[in-house]
């Protein structure tokens, strides 16, 4: 089955911390497109998936909290997290493929891999992903209160969040050499531009 193209659809990826939910909503709702979160759909993919389409999925699935976060490397956690790794991607298609061309839809997330969304553009400027630096990223958790979510849950809270903030920074690094490699376009977030500036960078790179 070819791989479809979906003009409707604006991409924001990029990684944890990056204000990509802030820039989307904002988006929306000054242009009336139609907001489309990629973790608001994870528990529902997940529920789609199975063992042998998403088998790193599975394999998450069945570790506790140690397993996940304390007994593995950083680089060991990047390679094989299902949704890095593009599992479930297909849902996310299906979900846009299905859904009215208008009004457009702005889709945000961290799924949204570069080499993954670059098939589906039929205009290359309708595609940004946003690049935390880590202390951007740590500033961002802390102001939400999620820093602690994951790791405190574990048994050495603070081994689990260096693992994870350390597995963010890999996977963002990754982002940076797929954009530049597919010549997508890409925005270093380091606090630098206000909320204001971020969303209006977008915006003039989507040509909105």
């Amino acid at each position: 089955m070819p791989t479809p193209r979906l003009p409707h659809v604006y991409w924001i990826g990029g990684a944890s911390g990056a204000a990509k939910s802030t820039v989307a909503r904002r988006l929306a709702e000054r242009h009336g497109l139609r907001l489309y979160a990629t973790d608001d759909v994870m528990t529902e993919h997940a529920a789609r998936s199975t063992s042998d389409d998403s088998p790193l999925l599975a394999a998450f699935a069945a570790m506790d909290l140690d397993e996940r976060w304390l007994l593995r490397s950083p680089q060991v956690m990047l390679d094989t997290f299902h949704w890095y790794r593009g599992e479930g991607f297909d849902h996310i298609v299906h979900d846009l493929a299905t859904t009215p061309t208008s009004p457009p839809v702005v889709a945000e997330g961290f799924r949204l891999l570069p080499h993954l969304v670059e098939p589906l553009l039929a205009d290359r400027t309708h595609a940004v992903w946003l690049l935390p630096t880590p202390d951007f990223r740590r500033t961002a958790f802390d102001t939400r209160g999620s820093t602690w979510k994951i790791a405190g849950r574990t048994s050495d809270p603070e081994r689990a969040l260096r693992n994870l903030f350390e597995r963010e920074r890999l996977f963002t690094d990754r982002l940076r050499g797929e954009v530049a490699r597919l010549n997508l376009p890409a925005v270093e977030v380091d606090g630098a531009m206000s909320e204001d500036e971020l969303v209006d960078r977008v915006a003039t790179l989507f040509g909105l």
